[in-house]
Order: structure tokens, then C-alpha cells, then sequence
């Protein structure tokens, strides 16, 4: 009765029978004999063991929603259940990028404001929503420098990055066909006079975070921007720590001209996993006229693509930016409000200082005491013992957590980077340390095989890098 209530194909027993008289459904069509199966062996499982099987290997993932993530540089922090499913409304999650404008008036209304909301944040003149990652708005942003140099009629084929730089940096200057410089920290912020040596006529831009990779604040950054602009060269912020400032200032003010925005880092937005992310970009307002088409504009009665852009780089993306991420940073921004904004980088400080105290007392950490979002320990002491940072984010695995950053920024040794965020509280942050604590005291060999109770145990890393598989068909 439930069969035929629901399908008109036989039940999966019944196909097993069909089978040995050669009979399949549509077997009558005039198909070629060679296209055509002879065997057709459906397994005969039960449905709950699908659904036993699918939902064990759900439970072996490890994400924001499971336990603490303290990726430094990374802010993986909660995704707000209430964008998730906002998201999800078919209003959303069906509009089509060639519909009219005026069937999506809502949508662009909420593009329009996001991009104001980011300008006023980041104290620029004006916003793309375009890329589609921090990385992608980095290459935007280069582009629209590049283009503003052409346009003066300077041939600057230079960027200075500094060694505590992202590794993107580096990446999106050199895929626009620009020479990297790298300068050498000191004491884990700009050399001035590293700088200053590096400046030149061939300089196009500075690219810098604030606070940089070790979570140091450049108290000097006024200065950096001053030194830039007098080369004739422009700065870049790059946003991945903007989560460290949002509301104290901005990169306005501390003199940067172009930026990106991580919305899927600042603005807890999905982040990982291979999936959509976005990386808005913000200039001044000489800028404005090289930002990629089109972005939204509002004529006082209606929304608009607006391709009024003089000298514009032209797209960097298909349409017009990942729109359900760019919605749950609106909703984000919406929901908090400018107080909560604030709050929430005071947050994100605040725990970080907490966790780098209990934690610094137990090892080293190099460089200036007082950090803002995030921290770098050094495992080099440990080493000496036989521990690597490696061993020591492994064996955090056993205690249910989730590795922090390793081996970077580069400029420290052995270095473990952690970032809080925000959204932790104080019992899982103390949670936190006292496994790592624990992990210190440990006999060497227990954390040097670990891990020993997830369903992986220690790979072979020597072994994977020299017989990668890269496929299935390379599975013994």
C-alpha cells in the first residue's frame, strides 16, 4: 500500500528478481546494445543504517558549532543561527543575478547598505562587494592601485610587505605583476628605517595589517603612512584583524587608502570548508572612480547597478558578490548595531589577553607583553626536548579541541597562534588551558604519538609528502 501509494517503480527486492529475468524498467526503449546495462545491483540496506552511517561521519567533523576553534589569524567565531536561516528563505536563496532590478529592490537595498555600513566602519569613501575572498580582495585592491598609478602615468612595479605578513600578501602582489620587498620586523612591528631604505620611485604600496599577525597594535602606523604617501605610494589594510579594532578606529584614520573587509571572518559569516566567502574592498574617495563594475547605488527613489565608474577595473568576479554571505554580514551588523560592535572587538581582546596571560606563564612567548585579538607562543624551549609545536596541536586533539594555528607567523619559532574570539566564554577558555597545561606536563612520548583518540591516529607526514594521493585511483 505505501508502495503504490508513493512510486510506480518496484520495491528494492522486487529489482533483484528483474535482474535474473533481464527486465528493467524502460527496457522497451530503443537503446544500443552496447550502451546498454546488463546488471543492475542496488545494495540492500536498511534505511537506518544510511542514516547511522552518514550521521557517525557527520559527528566525526569538528567545526564552530562543536567546540572551541582558536585558529589564529583566522576568527572563526559562531555563526548566529538566525542569518543561517534567514539565508535559507527561498527570497533569498533563489534570487537570480539577471532578474530585473526591480523584482530584487530588497536585495539591492541590502547590498546598498552593507556597503555603506563597511565604508563607515572602515572609513572609506566607497565599497566594492565583488570578491569573493580576503585573498580576492587583496588582488582587487592591488588592481585598483596599480590602475591609479597608470592613470598618473607612473611606472611603480614595487610592493613592501613585512615578514609577520599574511602569505596572501605576497601571493596577490605578485599575481598582479608586481616585485615583492620584504622587510624585517622589529621587535614584531615595522623597522622604520627598514622601511624607509625600501621606499622608492618603484613603490606602488605598503600592504599591512593592524594589529599584525602576533597581535601587536603598530603604534607607529601614522607614521608608516606618512613615510608611504611622501613615496608617492599608497597604503593597503589588510582586514583579517579588523575584529581587533572595529569601532576604536579605523583604517582610515590611522592613514591606509584601500582595504578589504573578511566578512566571513569581522562579520560572522560561514568560514572553511571550500565554501562561499567574501572580501568587500574599500578605498578612499580618489578611488572611488577604479572600483570594479557595477556596484549599488540609490538614486533617492529606487536601487541601482550603477556602471558610472570612469576609470574601473572592470569586473573581478562574476555578478555581483556571494549575496546570502553579504545578507548574514548585514543581518550581523543589523542585529549588533555600532555599540555592538564595539563590544564585541572589546570582547575579542579582552579574552585574548586573559588566555595569553594563564597560558605565557607556562611558555614563551616572544616580543611585547600586551597583545590585542590574538597571540604567539614559541614551542622552541620545548623542542629541545624533544616536543614539537606539531606534537603539542595533536595532542590537543585527545582532549577534544581543535588545533590552533602552527608554524606562523614564520618570524617565530616553532610558533603556536591562538585566537579566542569573541563568542568563547570564560569556563571554555579556562577549559582550554587546562588541557594545554596538562599537555605540558605530559611524558614525551604520549604527546609525541598523539593523537590516540580520534578515528586518525599521527599520519605519516614524511610519507604523505612523498606518496600523495591524489586521487582515487592512487588508493593501495
Amino acid at each position: 500500500m505505501y508502495r503504490q501509494a508513493c512510486y510506480d517503480e518496484p520495491l528494492l527486492s522486487e529489482i533483484g528478481e528483474r535482474e535474473e529475468s533481464g527486465y528493467f524498467p524502460g527496457a522497451e526503449v530503443n537503446i544500443p546494445n552496447k550502451l546498454e546495462r546488463k546488471n543492475l545491483r542496488i545494495p540492500q540496506i536498511s534505511e537506518n543504517r544510511v542514516v547511522r552511517h552518514f550521521i557517525r561521519l557527520s559527528q566525526m567533523n569538528y567545526g564552530v558549532d562543536t567546540g572551541f576553534y582558536p585558529l589564529g589569524s583566522c576568527t572563526m567565531k559562531y555563526n548566529p543561527k538566525y542569518s543561517e536561516e534567514i539565508a535559507s528563505w527561498e527570497k533569498s536563496s533563489e534570487l537570480h543575478p539577471y532578474q530585473d532590478e526591480r523584482t530584487v529592490q530588497g536585495a539591492l537595498r541590502i547590498m546598498y547598505e552593507l556597503q555603506e555600513y563597511l565604508a563607515n566602519i572602515g572609513g572609506m569613501g566607497a565599497v566594492t562587494l565583488q570578491p569573493a575572498a580576503g585573498a580576492h580582495g587583496e588582488f582587487a585592491g592591488l588592481r585598483i592601485i596599480r590602475a591609479y598609478h597608470e592613470l598618473k602615468g607612473e611606472d611603480r612595479d614595487e610592493v613592501i610587505v613585512p615578514d609577520s605578513a599574511h602569505g596572501t600578501n605576497p601571493a596577490s602582489a605578485a599575481m598582479n605583476g608586481y616585485k615583492v620587498i620584504e622587510i624585517e620586523s622589529r621587535n614584531g612591528t615595522v623597522d622604520l628605517d627598514a622601511l624607509e631604505a625600501a621606499l622608492s620611485e618603484r613603490t606602488s604600496a605598503f600592504m599591512l595589517t593592524n594589529p599584525n599577525t602576533l597581535g601587536i597594535f603598530e603604534e607607529d602606523v601614522v607614521k608608516i603612512a606618512e613615510m608611504v604617501h611622501d613615496a608617492g605610494a599608497l597604503l593597503y589594510y589588510d582586514g583579517a584583524n579588523l575584529n581587533a579594532i572595529m569601532g576604536k578606529t579605523s583604517p582610515r584614520k590611522m592613514g591606509f587608502d584601500v582595504m578589504h573587509f573578511n566578512l566571513h571572518k569581522t562579520f560572522s559569516t560561514p568560514h572553511g570548508g571550500g565554501g562561499p566567502g567574501s572580501g568587500p574592498v574599500g578605498v578612499v574617495e580618489k578611488l572611488r572612480d577604479f572600483l570594479p563594475v557595477p556596484i549599488v547605488g540609490y538614486d533617492g527613489e529606487r536601487y541601482f547597478f550603477d556602471y558610472n565608474i570612469p576609470y574601473s577595473i572592470g569586473k573581478v568576479r562574476a555578478y555581483y558578490g556571494n549575496f546570502t554571505v553579504l545578507l548574514k554580514a548585514w543581518l550581523y551588523i543589523r542585529r549588533l548595531g555600532g555599540k555592538g560592535l564595539v563590544e564585541a572587538s572589546e570582547m575579542a581582546v579582552l579574552n585574548s589577553n586573559y588566555l595569553r596571560a594563564v597560558l605565557s606563564k607556562h611558555i614563551e612567548m616572544p616580543y611585547r607583553p600586551l597583545r590585542k585579538h590574538e597571540f604567539v607562543l614559541s614551542g622552541e624551549e620545548l623542542k629541545k626536548k624533544g616536543i614539537r609545536t606539531l606534537d603539542i596541536a595533536k595532542r590537543l586533539l585527545d582532549y577534544g579541541y581543535h588545533a590552533p594555528t602552527i608554524y606562523f607567523p614564520l618570524l617565530v619559532r616553532e610558533a603556536l597562534m591562538i585566537e579566542p574570539t569573541e563568542t568563547e566564554s570564560k569556563d571554555e577558555l579556562d577549559a582550554f588551558a587546562g588541557a594545554f597545561l596538562k599537555i605540558l606536563e605530559e611524558d614525551t612520548e604520549t604527546v609525541k604519538s598523539a593523537p590516540g583518540n580520534t578515528a586518525v591516529k599521527r599520519v605519516d607526514d614524511v610519507r604523505a609528502a612523498k606518496n600523495p594521493v591524489l586521487s582515487w585511483k592512487d588508493i593501495g
